[in-house]
């Protein structure tokens, strides 16, 4: 497997990505190549001599964190981000890595390629800390500012497949977040969006999740629209940034919530594996990024999620 990797995307390229590939290299990878996507001279000065599982594909251009994204990706066709999405496209790459303009990555996606046949809009999830141990999974969280209940339904079926393969969750429970329990609660979309998570028999679907049950583990696989699932993203965000400014985030838990540790979140729902990071992304980041990519791969993540919308 190859993956490509934006060299000059996020706001401390290329020195944390270019540190994110020596921690990966640093363990014994067989089968895996990376090709690293821009500034040569820059990319050179840190790997003077290239190990025969990596390679350069130099580009000459960046797109910077708050370029317009349409115009950016069509008026650099040589920015690090439209080279990676070609490169995918075409097939050189089997993944690709970014921590650059979001925006940009997300018109690349739709731009460069396909989605999942079956599937109404991609999604992008994030992983949420469970008191007890492991992770859970929320989305949308902020794809999809505004969707319709059969976006749920999908983003729960995306979901779950997500949860069993690279979470290793055997039989993930699937709830939609709400303001109670009762079946009848919350808005139009909620009230909606219940009886059909409720009559799919493939979903092993528990029920509404409150606010406050969101972190316990009640379920596995959370679903709700981008604009509620960006607020939690950020709230669980905010956690650790206070945690460590009190100096409390040594504490097991509270570490969890360092996006470092889980890198970037996948775009699910298209046909290959495109990775977003934050724009802060650190070296331990890009490392976790390209360990994500790997078992998407691995564990043939999109090739389940397209059978099962085959078989729907």
């Amino acid at each position: 497997m190859t993956i490509g990797i934006d060299m000059m995307g996020g706001d401390y390229a290329p020195l944390e990505a270019l540190q994110g590939v020596s921690l990966f290299l640093s363990e014994p990878r067989f089968g895996i190549r990376l090709k690293l996507i821009g500034d040569e001279v820059q990319i050179r000065a840190h790997f003077p001599q290239l190990p025969d599982s990596v390679s350069i594909v130099p580009s000459t251009e960046v797109i910077g964190m708050h370029e317009p994204p349409t115009r950016a990706l069509r008026e650099k066709p040589n920015a690090s981000m439209s080279v990676g999405f070609n490169l995918l496209a075409k097939g050189e790459i089997d993944a690709f890595i970014s921590a650059g303009n979001t925006g940009a990555m997300m018109v690349g996606v739709f731009y460069s390629i396909k989605a999942i046949e079956g599937v109404l809009r991609p999604t992008i999830s994030t992983v949420i800390p469970k008191v007890h141990g492991g992770y859970g999974l929320i989305l949308d969280v902020g794809l999809q500012a505004d969707c319709k209940p059969e976006n749920l339904l999908q983003n729960a079926i995306l979901g779950s497949i997500y949860a069993q393969n690279i979470l290793e969750i055997e039989q993930p429970s699937v709830g939609l977040i709400n303001i109670g329990e009762e079946e009848g609660k919350g808005n139009l979309l909620a009230q909606a969006t219940y009886p059909l998570l409720k009559e799919n028999k493939w979903l092993n679907f528990t029920g509404n999740i409150e606010g406050r049950e969101i972190f316990t583990g009640k379920a596995d696989v959370m679903v709700c629209d981008g604009f509620t699932g960006n607020v939690i993203l950020k709230l669980g965000e905010s956690i650790f940034d206070i945690a460590r400014a009190r100096q409390l985030h040594e504490d097991d838990y509270l570490q969890r919530f360092n996006f470092e540790t889980y890198g970037g979140t996948p775009i699910l729902g298209v046909d290959k594996p495109v990775i977003v990071g934050h724009g802060i992304s650190t070296a331990r980041a890009f490392k976790n990024m390209i360990l994500l990519a790997v078992k998407m791969i691995e564990t043939n993540l999109l090739e389940k999620m397209k059978g099962k919308f085959i078989t729907e």
